[in-house]
């Protein structure tokens, strides 16, 4: 029998395992910023709507309800500019992260075909291809790849981990690329909603794709908008010959998401109010980190979105670690998201107000 996972790089994570361990014996306990997990609590609506939905002793379907592809394609046209989004052009799915370790596989993509995803990029890409056997290769502007043989793009905007954000015209350069080269593209937009310092745009806004979703899909979750990582809440929006596709794998697969996670989601697009309150609890944490880090003799470079501050002080990565371990901060090595982070630390914005101010004093 072959191991599937002797495809697969280590998992970077338990690395970090010793310098926790440093950061947890100080002396006012760790502040962790090195995973991005939600620490707020779940909207009192939100799960209102979960606890009233908890009664579903039937099987859900993989499609989801009408009721829940209503709240998927309004909030598709509200929020992200998007036209003429009808039922076919959505698919909801159980977490992204689910999605994207498993997308090339449920494509039928495998040995010969290539797969796409930036240089500093959330580690999930590369294992996707690995997973169906495709060859994983990394780009600093996809238009410059070879085509040839290449059957997935993926963009990430806002960047996990930088904080980049791809501009309209940037967006509407590569969907042009993708289409000429018959090259499908999946735009990771999962931190859209926490632009800082730019206002993110979907690939699906119709200035970007020129109102057709041709070879286009965007991936959206609620995890970080709603503090529902807990509840593996996220779909898909663009193609419907894409979408539909996966539909009828996912089926086969039994790929559900549970019908009180899909009446959560319902109530969680349907209101604006606690994606601002969200926001702004991690306005006030980046605004206290990026200062107490910058006076601490950091740069931050990019972060211009989403959840993290991607920070150097011109050192690898691990000796940065190692020196905040000390103080007990635990951040994530740049290098978990490829080679080019090796002199740069992901610091997650995910902590409480207390842990914040606690880390803000260490490094002051």
């Amino acid at each position: 029998m072959s191991a599937v996972s002797s495809r697969l790089p280590v998992f970077p994570w338990d690395k970090l395992e010793p310098y926790k361990a440093t950061a947890a014996a100080h002396p006012d306990g760790i502040v962790d910023l090195s995973v991005g997990t939600p620490v707020d609590p779940v909207p009192e609506l939100i799960r209102g709507a979960l606890v009233a939905a908890a009664n579903s002793p039937g099987y859900p379907t993989v499609w989801g309800t009408a009721e829940l592809r209503d709240a998927l394609t309004g909030w598709v046209e509200r929020r992200l500019g998007a036209r003429d989004v009808a039922h076919t052009n959505v698919l909801p799915v159980v977490g992204s992260k689910e999605l994207v370790a498993w997308l090339p596989t449920q494509l039928g993509l495998g040995a010969g075909d290539r797969v796409a995803y930036p240089k500093l990029a959330y580690p999930t890409y590369e294992v996707g291809a690995r997973l169906c056997g495709a060859e994983p290769v990394s780009y600093e502007d996809p238009t410059e790849l070879d085509p040839a043989g290449l059957k997935l793009l993926w963009l990430n905007s806002p960047s996990n981990p930088t904080g980049r954000v791809l501009d309209k015209a940037e967006l509407t350069r590569i969907v042009a690329w993708a289409r000429e080269h018959g090259v499908l593209l999946f735009s990771d937009e999962c931190y859209l909603e926490l632009g800082w310092e730019a206002e993110p745009v979907s690939v699906l806004h119709p200035d970007v794709c020129g109102g057709s979703y041709e070879g286009v899909v965007a991936v959206h979750s609620l995890s970080k908008r709603s503090n529902l990582a807990g509840y593996r809440a996220a779909f898909l929006a663009g193609d419907a010959a894409v979408l539909g596709e996966l539909l009828q794998i996912r089926k086969h697969g039994g790929m559900m998401t549970p019908a009180p996670v899909q009446a959560a989601t319902v109530a969680a697009l349907g209101d604006d109010t606690h994606v601002a309150e969200q926001r702004a609890r991690y306005a006030a944490r980046r605004t206290a980190l990026r200062a107490a880090l910058e006076g601490h003799g950091f740069r931050i470079e990019h972060s211009e979105a989403s959840l993290y501050l991607w920070a150097t002080r011109d050192e690898p990565c691990w000796r940065t670690v190692a020196h905040l371990a000390e103080l007990g901060i635990l951040v994530a090595p740049g290098d978990f998201y490829g080679p080019a982070g090796e002199r740069f630390v992901r610091v997650a914005l995910t902590a409480t107000d207390e842990r914040v101010e606690a880390a803000v004093k260490r490094l002051g």
